[in-house]
């Protein structure tokens, strides 16, 4: 009896033990992917600055802003296959070596050919982190899958609210803009450290459900070739294009077009940051609801948003308030179920691809949608280009968004 009791106190431990590490190592993986998200935000903020000391166009100033989804629309769907021969932790690892080497490497660039070669390869180790990222947590957590991305795309809202507070400080304490890149290159290789340290492969490579009920999810199609999978690639399509004209070129706009110092653009752009609290909150209504009418009413909600901000006052209380408006409904509302409904349409073993996929769609139209919006106020205006590349194509995403059929994505079992 006392043997029976002790070997249970032993397993209680054990498990508590066990808990605890996971805990630890989920917390270090979201770290990880706020400074991902950090260094993501960075050089929009400091763009003028570059812009400044290199000559470059309004246009050649936005190709750069966002060409790091070059990278990222290459190593998407690769990345995807990489995880079938190596583990999601060595994935995600070797992706912070290289965004983070990259981000550091920048500063030394002399021309625009070499600082846009730099900043495309910042993509494909930022592509290769988010994948294998998507992967892990929509799998630990695959009873609710978009919370879960949720969970995760928390980081992004931490990124996204310091990354451009504490880049507009160090860019005034230091007076460079090569400051900050540094700095943020050298949180990744801290991040890779501590992944290799706490993070279990038990963790990081599990496809099986960690939930008290053990309901699982079933359903999805055994291809990518699919109606669903194809809507949502569309449907990504549009949202990079949007989310990258904002993410990419706003902060220009703010700084040269509303004259804004960098101290108060980077106060913005974190208020943005914010707007992704939401995440976990629109991830369970996504797990909830049917993707048409979360997806739709989002891709409403945001033309809405845009024809406001570049439209309405300039003041800063009311640029911040549509910014943080935007961050909940692009990165916390879109981003989230996206991302979640591209591994639902699919079975479990397409997952990594399915991740893959997202990756690749919305950072493809991501790549040109810094030159675009950019080409677009070179012969019109600030608010003609807001109103076709955010307004306009958000309203084409949520008509296109009616085509999705529910019923035939995965499903918990209850």
């Amino acid at each position: 009896m006392e043997k029976a009791s002790a070997l249970s106190s032993v397993e209680d431990t054990s498990r508590i033990t066990d808990n605890a590490i996971a805990v630890a190592a989920i917390a270090i993986l979201i770290l990880s992917y706020c400074v991902n998200a950090m260094d993501r935000t960075l050089f929009p903020l400091i763009l003028a600055d570059v812009r400044k000391e290199f000559g470059f166009t309004l246009p050649q100033a936005g190709l750069m802003s966002t060409v790091f989804t070059i990278g990222m629309t290459l190593a998407g769907i690769p990345t995807g296959y990489l995880m079938s021969r190596f583990t999601r932790k060595t994935v995600i690892q070797v992706g912070i070596f290289i965004y983070s080497a990259t981000t550091i490497i920048t500063v030394v660039a002399t021309a625009f050919t070499d600082m846009l070669f730099y900043r495309a390869i910042t993509g494909v180790g930022e592509a290769m982190q988010l994948t294998a990222l998507l992967a892990v947590f929509s799998s630990y957590f695959s009873r609710y899958r978009a919370a879960g991305v949720g969970i995760l795309n928390y980081a992004y809202a931490g990124g996204a609210f310091i990354g451009p507070w504490l880049g507009g400080r160090l860019l005034v304490d230091y007076g460079t803009w090569r400051a900050p890149m540094i700095i943020y290159g050298l949180l990744g290789f801290l991040m890779m450290v501590l992944i290799a340290a706490v993070v279990r492969p038990g963790l990081s490579e599990t496809n099986t459900v960690r939930q008290p009920d053990q309901r699982i999810s079933a359903g999805g199609v055994a291809t990518l070739k699919n109606l669903n999978t194809i809507v949502l690639a569309i449907l990504s399509i549009i949202f990079g294009l949007a989310l990258y004209g904002y993410l990419g070129m706003y902060p220009t706009f703010l700084r040269e077009q509303l004259h804004y110092a960098p101290a108060e653009a980077g106060r913005v752009m974190s208020i943005y940051g914010l707007g992704v609290l939401v995440s976990v909150i629109s991830g369970w209504l996504g797990d909830r609801f049917s993707p048409r009418l979360v997806l739709g009413t989002s891709f409403l909600l945001a033309s809405a948003i845009a024809a406001m901000l570049f439209n309405g006052p300039a003041g800063f209380a009311t640029q911040a308030g549509f910014s943080l408006a935007l961050g909940a409904i692009f990165s916390g509302t879109i981003f989230v179920n996206l991302a979640a409904c591209h591994v639902k349409s699919v079975s479990a073993d397409l997952s990594g691809r399915a991740s893959g996929l997202f990756v690749t769609s919305v950072y493809g139209s991501a790549t040109i949608a810094g030159y675009l919006i950019g080409a677009i106020v070179g012969v019109s205006d600030w608010t003609v280009a807001g109103n076709i590349q955010l307004v306009l194509l958000c309203l084409i995403g949520a008509a296109i968004s009616l085509l999705l059929k529910p019923e035939r994505m995965a499903k918990r079992s209850d």
